[in-house]
Parts: C-alpha cells; sequence; structure tokens
C-alpha cells in the first residue's frame, strides 16, 4: 500500500487521506460523507482557496474569470467539460476576480481568463486566454 494523499472536500473543506491506489474510485468526505469527486469544478473564495491549494496533495487548476468577460462565459463550459476528464488526478476551481480582488492582485491576474496550476501551496504553471476543451486538458496533463 503506497502512501496516502490528502485530498480535500469541494463541500465540506475537511481534509481526507485516500490510499493513491484508491484515488480512481473516487471515495466520500469522512465528516460530510459527499463524493471527494464529481467531475464539476468548485468555487473558490479567498479563504476556501488558502486550504485547497496548501492542504491537497492533488493539483489544483484555477480558472481566474469575471462575470462581465464575454470569453470567460465562452470558455465555462470547457472549463467544465475539462474537470470531468481531469478529475481525480487534478481538481479544478473557478475564482471570481470580481469577488475574490484580493486573489488577483496576490497572482497578479492582468488578463482573464487566466488558469493557473497549484501544487504544495505554489504556482506551478500559468495560460491566459480562453481554450476549448481538449486544449484545457491537453495543457493540464503537460503540467502534471
Amino acid at each position: 500500500m503506497s502512501n496516502p494523499l490528502h485530498v480535500v472536500c469541494p463541500h465540506c473543506d475537511a481534509v481526507n487521506r485516500i490510499p493513491s491506489e484508491r484515488l480512481a474510485d473516487g471515495g466520500r468526505c469522512g465528516q460530510c460523507h459527499r463524493a471527494l469527486f464529481e467531475g464539476h469544478p468548485m468555487t473558490l473564495t479567498q479563504a476556501r482557496f488558502e486550504r485547497h491549494a496548501a492542504r491537497s496533495d492533488i493539483p489544483l487548476v484555477v480558472d481566474f474569470w469575471a462575470a462581465w468577460c464575454g470569453p470567460c462565459q465562452m470558455m465555462a463550459p470547457a472549463f467544465e467539460a475539462a474537470a470531468a476528464r481531469l478529475e481525480p488526478r487534478a481538481r479544478l476551481a473557478k475564482v471570481d476576480t470580481e469577488a475574490e480582488q484580493g486573489l488577483a492582485m496576490r497572482f497578479g491576474i492582468r488578463s482573464i481568463p487566466t488558469i493557473a496550476i497549484f501544487a504544495g501551496g505554489q504556482e506551478r504553471a500559468r495560460q491566459p486566454g480562453a481554450m476549448d476543451t481538449n486544449g484545457i486538458v491537453r495543457w493540464v496533463e503537460s503540467q502534471l
């Protein structure tokens, strides 16, 4: 049996331990008993961002977006579809740069949409501009 991975629940933010060989089985949160992976991006606030970026052993792929941004709206269904294809290898999340201006400033988000990958609490890669589902999946897989 390999070392367990820490996976933060997308619903209650509890940190769960899952054996790496059982990651593909999905699993349920030990605290709220909901599915740990549902194939949909989650919404992050600044407080939730800190917990998911720093405590999870699963890479966090974040779409920095805004409601007024046309390309962001066009890319939203592609990001949703990419979540279904990439989980549980990566957790996909969305950060509304209007609601979470502190996060946008902290990471120097200058254009939206921008997708960034975080691992071990640190930003590992960034890609500005809208992409289709295959482009998102290819880019994320090339970074993992």
